[in-house]
């Protein structure tokens, strides 16, 4: 548990992005009877796929990277094994990389990962309004959406901090040339003007109409995909113990005062500086360790005449907008709070040296620039007092309280029903007794909602073993489980509306096919589309003039298969193409250039893309090198028996 959680600190911040999806649902799964399975030595444990500088790729890390990758791609619990040799490999990147920013120093602190869960994308729900929920709020919210550990969820988000650390030294070498910047815009601003056949799979699937017996033929042929595709189910019964309806939960001004005196060191704020700054960039060192004098007294320049602008009257936030070089406080007008310690030494050094309302400047650092500061506030240090942090203690105390309160209850109900039975006890503690049908571990149950632990606890229990006890948002359950349905294999009949979509999907995607094929050959043999589509019953329509950004109807976006149209010539022929679930024929008839305005004006977003797709080109270039080498250095060991024999499994990974 991080503690620091409950005292956040300014400094500063870190872009996620899109850092924290990577994060998997976390699923115990044994796919490998016991016995070892290695021929390598080095490779000890028949857990283990794979060995990363020491640290272990192990069948369960590999089963839930498998999983999360079928639920991001929709695919049925049935092809998750097809996915594990790709999730292995994923891993053991994921490692290598690790290793390689620990190698680099590029570790992440606790105050960074505190920072990160403040003002990142949880911040709402583990800080709302500023204040810390507490830690079993945290708790539970971190098991409820991601089924981990509190120390398993901080671990895996500093380990995608990690990757994003190195990712960002490395792909801070990428360059882009003005020539390809411009050859960027032309692609993006070339417009055409195109005819075209749409054939819909949905059309053709209309008209496929299988006997029973062809389906169950087909039902046959692929009744390994359908095996054990009926998840086993539970019939549970059990008493929601909630603890804030429990009484005594309330804590009273003693036990508010006696917290505040026990945790005051989590209520001390540093001295702490509020201030606006802009910062204008210098460039680094060239490959011979030189610096462009030239361009540093350019920036020194500029600096000197903002700061003239800023001491002049002119508004400071404003200028910070329009000049600052700080992406991550630009935005806010060069706003940034910190204490000492956080920023670089000649730029605190500079802050705290100034009074509030005084503009400082310029100040070089020779790892960014220069700065313009203008200090709004300067905090001492002090302790925050007991009545603006009790509206938080008291929601800390209530909720330890409840869960307390609640866990008593419920061990003490557990034993009566052991005793006597479920029914009586509930009843001799004036509670109900909630019995459910048969459920699926991913059900959600009345009065319960999404419970994780609760279910997971349930489908691990043995039938008619008696009473037991489970946590859930609202407090405890005690439950028992009465019947128990295994997984099962559906029939004929039972999968027959599956084995009917399925089967008239798979023709009609063959049929497509064929009948763009046929339609796109006419076409080019007579070298007229509109006659070839008429004799084959197809309407042909016409675009308007488009980019590779726009939308077609029927065809869709025309930056993926559709854009083979921007290099045709007028008459030619290009398709067929799949457009969703259409294939399209395509037949071009105007091509317009970009003018010489519209390059420029889309020179500074072509850029960008550029220098997008180059660091991608990096980090992909320096992951292939690094996962060479480490090869090479005997620091990444395969298992590729393991990797086999996980991919030959076909149980599924889940209940669903």
């Amino acid at each position: 548990m991080i503690r620091f959680l409950q005292t956040p600190s300014p400094t500063k911040k870190i872009v996620l992005g899109g850092l924290l999806t990577v994060i998997c649902v976390m699923m115990v799964v044994t796919l490998i009877p016991g016995g070892s399975i290695f021929g390598d030595s080095a490779v000890t444990s028949d857990s283990d796929v794979a060995k990363v500088d020491g640290d272990p790729v192990t069948v369960t890390e590999v089963s839930r990277a498998a999983q999360n990758m079928a639920q991001q791609q929709h695919y049925p619990a049935q092809l998750v094994p097809y996915l594990m040799p790709q999730a292995a490999e994923m891993l053991i990147k994921q490692k290598a990389v690790i290793a390689e920013a620990n190698r680099m120093g590029l570790t992440v602190s606790d105050e960074e990962l505190r920072l990160i869960l403040h003002k990142g994308q949880f911040g709402e729900q583990l800080f709302p309004k500023g204040q810390y929920v507490g830690d079993d709020v945290y708790q539970n919210f971190v098991q409820s959406n991601f089924n981990l550990t509190v120390p398993q969820f901080e671990d895996e988000l500093k380990k995608q901090i990690e990757l994003q650390k190195l990712q960002n030294v490395v792909e801070a070498s990428a360059t882009v040339s003005d020539s390809e910047v411009e050859s960027m815009v032309r692609q993006q601003q070339t417009k055409v003007k195109f005819d075209y056949a749409s054939i819909s799979m949905q059309d053709i699937q209309k008209g496929i109409n299988p006997s029973d017996a062809e389906l169950r033929a087909w039902y046959e042929a692929h009744k390994d995909q359908f095996k054990d595709s009926i998840p086993e189910k539970r019939k549970v019964r059990f008493v929601l113990i909630n603890g804030s309806k429990l009484p005594g939960v309330e804590p009273n001004d003693a036990d508010v005062q006696s917290y505040y005196n026990q945790h005051k060191a989590e209520y001390q704020v540093e001295e702490t500086i509020k201030e606006r700054h802009i910062l204008i960039k210098t460039p680094p060192p060239g490959a011979d360790g030189k610096v462009d004098d030239k361009a540093v007294a350019a920036a020194k320049a500029k600096t000197e005449d903002i700061l003239k602008q800023a001491k002049s009257g002119a508004d400071f936030a404003g200028l910070a907008k329009k000049h600052s070089d700080d992406p991550g406080s630009k935005d806010q007008g060069g706003y940034f709070e910190f204490t000492k310690g956080k920023t670089v030494p000649e730029f605190e050094q500079a802050a705290f040296a100034a009074k509030p309302g005084e503009i400082a400047g310029p100040v070089r650092s020779e790892r960014y620039g220069f700065f313009i500061i203008k200090v709004e506030a300067h905090e001492a240090a002090h302790t925050k007092p007991i009545d603006e942090v009790k509206a938080q203690i008291v929601a800390n105390l209530s909720r330890q309280k409840a869960s307390d309160a609640a866990q008593k209850a419920a061990e003490n109900l557990r034993a009566s029903a052991r005793v006597q039975g479920l029914d009586k006890a509930a009843a001799a503690a004036g509670d109900s007794v909630t019995t459910t049908d048969f459920v699926k571990q991913s059900d959600v149950l009345p009065g319960v909602g999404n419970a994780p632990q609760f279910m997971n606890a349930a489908f691990k229990t043995n039938a008619k073993s008696g009473a037991d006890t489970a946590p859930v948002a609202q407090g405890y359950v005690v439950y028992e489980v009465t019947d128990v349905q295994p997984p099962s294999t559906p029939t004929f009949e039972e999968a027959k509306a599956q084995v009917d979509q399925q089967f008239k999907a798979g023709k009609a995607q063959t049929l497509l096919v064929q009948k763009a094929q046929e339609l796109a050959d006419r076409a080019r043999t007579e070298h007229d589309l509109k006659k070839a589509a008429k004799e084959a019953g197809f309407a042909v329509k016409t675009s308007e003039l488009v980019t590779e950004s726009s939308q077609v109807p029927d065809v869709g976006s025309m930056s993926g298969s559709a854009a083979a149209i921007f290099a045709a010539k007028a008459g030619d022929i290009v398709g067929p193409v799949q457009g969703g679930r259409n294939a399209v024929i395509m037949s071009s008839l105007d091509k317009q250039e970009p003018s010489a305005e519209e390059i420029k004006s889309g020179t500074e977003s072509a850029r960008q893309q550029v220098l997008g797709r180059k660091r991608d080109e990096v980090l992909e270039l320096y992951i292939t090198n690094l996962i060479a080498r480490m090869e090479k250095d005997g620091k990444i060991k395969r298992n590729k028996k393991a990797i086999e024999r996980l991919s030959q499994s076909q149980q599924p990974l889940s209940g669903e």
